[in-house]
C-alpha cells in the first residue's frame, strides 16, 4: 500500500518537473536577452551543471536530516 506522502509527491511529480524546466528555460532567455549572440548551448550546458550542482547540496541536506521535521 503506498503511503499518502508517496500519493502526494507523485501527484504533483508532472508540475515539479515542470516548474525545474521552466526555471531552466526562463534562465536561457535571460541569457539570450542579457547577451548578443549568446552560445545557447554553452549556456544551457551551464545552467544544467548550476542546477545539478544545487541539487547535490540538497540531496546531501536531505540525507543529512536537515528536512526530516521540515
Amino acid at each position: 500500500m503506498e503511503s499518502t506522502t508517496i500519493k502526494e509527491i507523485n501527484s504533483r511529480k508532472i508540475d515539479i518537473e515542470n516548474q525545474l524546466e521552466d526555471l531552466f528555460k526562463k534562465n536561457m532567455k535571460i541569457t539570450d536577452w542579457d547577451v548578443p549572440e549568446a552560445d545557447d548551448n554553452t549556456a544551457a550546458q551551464m545552467i544544467v551543471k548550476i542546477m545539478e550542482d544545487k541539487l547535490k547540496l540538497i540531496k546531501e541536506d536531505v540525507d543529512n536530516g536537515k528536512y526530516d521535521f521540515y
